[in-house]
């Protein structure tokens, strides 16, 4: 019995003692991308071309209570920062509900969200309530028709009257981001149209290189191009290349002497772009994922049902970070599981 309490002593310890995750490449995890559903009210080209199709969706998607036990165990292991996620995150019912309790009975300093901004300015001054630290909002032009073209909608001056409550209100740590696609966004007009938006309302802008999927094979090979027109654009303009810091995402962010905001690329078909990676992802169905291409992870949501299993969950996601990858090898066209960017957060 004395060997046994010992045993049990000593992997405690070990759990304890690791105050971040970390892979064989040497790259730690303070980041977490958190699914809560993967339905979605746009009918984006690139993702879900034909609108959210529902499913025998049996399980569910993780219940507030499995959220909880899931962020207090990576918590345990030193993750600072959650990015909710979908699908679009507000239309679950007890989309505020599950951001209070990240907030409030975690501890967590860096609570952020991504959504398409349908309901912004509905729900504009509740979300600064909870406690957020930070939005990111998928806009993939400024130019109405185009938006509605790209995503199936014609919210673009909804989205754009919640980013004005947002501010007006105080509210500082804005992102936008926007999937470059060929002949319909990447041109001089819209790199120009950008720097004058995130000038006036200091605001962060991404363009995002277009990435295929298990479902978009046809899209991305007609649209898809690299975003080095846009990097050159920007540093022919003085924009200058900053530092990452470390729970940040994949972003290289440049700066402006002049201007206000901050231009970024996400450029994942470039060399050496899985070297920095600092973030897991977990599905709203409580799978882990390694990767977002990856065809590797866990079911974690056996291990979510009450709040004493939590030394276990933690152990089993120490032990799949042995399963990363170096690469996610997305150049190769491995597209792992990954259906569409719905279907595991983005």
């Amino acid at each position: 019995f004395k060997q046994i309490a010992l045993l049990k002593i000593f992997k405690y310890v070990i759990i304890l003692t690791m105050n971040k995750m970390s892979d064989s490449f040497g790259r730690s995890f303070p980041y977490i991308r958190l699914s809560i559903t993967d339905v979605c009210n746009f009918k984006c080209g690139y993702c879900l071309p034909n609108g959210y199709f529902k499913v025998e969706n049996k399980p569910g998607f993780l219940d507030l209570d499995e959220i909880s036990n899931l962020v207090a165990a990576f918590t345990k292991l030193g993750v600072s920062k959650i990015r909710i996620t979908g699908g679009e995150p507000t239309v679950r019912k007890d989309f505020f509900e599950v951001l209070r309790n990240i907030k409030s009975e975690h501890k967590i300093n860096n609570l952020v969200i991504t959504t398409n901004g349908y309901k912004l300015n509905e729900i504009a001054e509740e979300l600064i309530a909870t406690g957020i630290n930070g939005i990111n909002i998928s806009i993939d032009s400024l130019d109405r028709n185009k938006f509605k073209e790209i995503t199936g909608k014609d919210r673009l001056p909804q989205i754009l009257e919640g980013i004005n409550i947002l501010q007006n209100k105080g509210f500082k740590n804005i992102k936008v981001n926007a999937v470059l696609l060929k002949n319909v966004n990447d041109s001089l007009e819209e790199f120009q149209n950008w720097e004058r938006f995130i000038n006036n309302n200091e605001i962060d802008f991404r363009y995002i290189e277009l990435m295929q999927t298990g479902d978009n094979l046809e899209y991305f090979k007609k649209y898809h191009i690299s975003a080095s027109n846009f990097r050159k654009y920007i540093e022919s303009t003085d924009w200058k290349e900053i530092s990452q810091i470390r729970d940040a995402g994949p972003s290289i962010n440049y700066v402006h002497s002049k201007l206000k905001g901050k231009f970024g690329i996400i450029a994942p078909y470039s060399k050496n772009f899985c070297i920095t990676c600092n973030r897991l992802r977990i599905t709203a169905k409580g799978e882990l994922r390694l990767c977002l291409f990856g065809n590797t992870g866990a079911n974690l949501r056996p291990y979510l049902q009450n709040q004493n299993q939590k030394d276990e969950l933690v152990e089993l996601i120490l032990k799949q970070l042995r399963f990363k990858k170096e690469s996610h090898y997305l150049e190769t066209g491995n597209t792992g599981i990954t259906p569409h960017l719905a279907s595991i957060g983005g």
